[in-house]
């Protein structure tokens, strides 16, 4: 049998999935939405993954980043779970070592990730706002009624973009009506919209960074040429894209699976009855809230403790679930 790793990107919006062999070569991926159920997700990940793999092949390695990566990490049993900066820096290296900046938009979140010498140096991310994500993109499209697939095409055709003020999205969107009742064409205020999130993404996430080429933009905002190019102008730079751009924080995790002890995975896992359960720890002034993770009636893993006393309500939970 050949060997082959399985990295996964759980975030709030989508969850992507690969596989990849020895040399890192991808042998099946796959990209969904999230819906709020990262478990259902991932499962319905692993059943898609499982019917593009190779029999030939057997998974050794698993990675998990992105939000719910403890979450799913300790589900899967991963021999790796690591942040989304790494996970997409690594990702990023392994097919542009020259890479120097990195700019990530994804549905809810974006992120710009500094290089030197294939070395992190630097990064922040916004979590905030939604406002000049793919989110509040898909909502402008929905409200002006273009397909959010077509918003790039329709930028392109612009001649005067109409200025758009995203530093919010509820004034961007009370923006767009204005603009949009005073009669500006319905692909200015498109291009006005892809500029915006640029010019927001670089006053916001990007400030006081030192934006070096090679640049590659990636999530799944890289995929509107209309914001490529609304970065391009601004930068005067030329901007990277990849077709899997998206799946560099999932291919990341999974190159840095091959450098773990190696594990049995098996897509029967997809089968097993999982369960997440919270319990607010009332024994001191810390209140924690700790999450456990149960399958069938085991205790799989347990965070967000801090103290002895959580870990005694820990314990007596488990005792429970053994008695179910």
């Amino acid at each position: 049998m050949k060997k082959a790793y399985l990295g996964i990107d759980i975030g709030s919006i989508s969850t992507k999935g690969i596989i990849i062999d020895e040399e890192n070569n991808i042998l099946a991926s796959i990209y969904l939405w999230t819906k709020g159920n990262p478990l259902q997700a991932v499962k319905q990940v692993l059943e898609k993954l499982k019917k593009t793999l190779s029999e030939e092949y057997e998974i050794v390695g698993v990675g998990t980043t992105g939000s719910a990566r403890k979450l799913i990490g300790t589900i899967l049993g991963a021999n790796i779970i690591k942040n989304e900066i790494t996970a997409h820096a690594i990702g990023t290296l392994s097919k542009y070592p020259n890479i120097r900046t990195i700019i990530e938009i994804g549905g809810q979140d974006s992120k710009i990730i500094l290089i030197k010498d294939k070395v992190v140096i630097d990064y922040a991310m916004n979590t905030l706002c939604a406002a000049g994500t793919g989110a509040f993109l898909s909502s402008q499209a929905e409200r002006l009624d273009i397909p959010v697939e077509e918003f790039g095409k329709i930028a392109l055709k612009s001649k005067s973009p109409t200025p758009i003020a995203a530093r919010c999205t509820v004034f961007a969107e009370s923006d767009l009506v204005h603009k949009a009742q005073m009669g500006h064409k319905k692909e200015d205020i498109v291009a006005g919209l892809c500029k915006s999130v640029a010019m927001n993404y670089l006053n916001n996430v990007g400030k006081g960074k030192k934006i070096i080429s090679p640049i590659i933009f990636q999530g799944g905002v890289s995929k509107n040429i209309g914001v490529v190019k609304a970065f391009e102008n601004i930068l005067s730079e030329e901007i990277i894209t990849d077709e899997n751009g998206h799946l560099m924080g999932a291919l990341g995790v999974a190159i840095l699976s091959k450098k773990e002890k190696e594990i049995n995975f098996n897509f029967n896992i997809i089968e097993s009855k999982f369960e997440t359960i919270n319990i607010n720890c009332t024994g001191c002034p810390n209140n924690c809230e700790i999450i456990c993770v149960k399958k069938e009636h085991e205790l799989l893993d347990s965070w967000g403790n801090r103290c002895e006393k959580g870990n005694q309500i820990i314990n007596k939970k488990q005792k429970t679930f053994h008695n179910e």
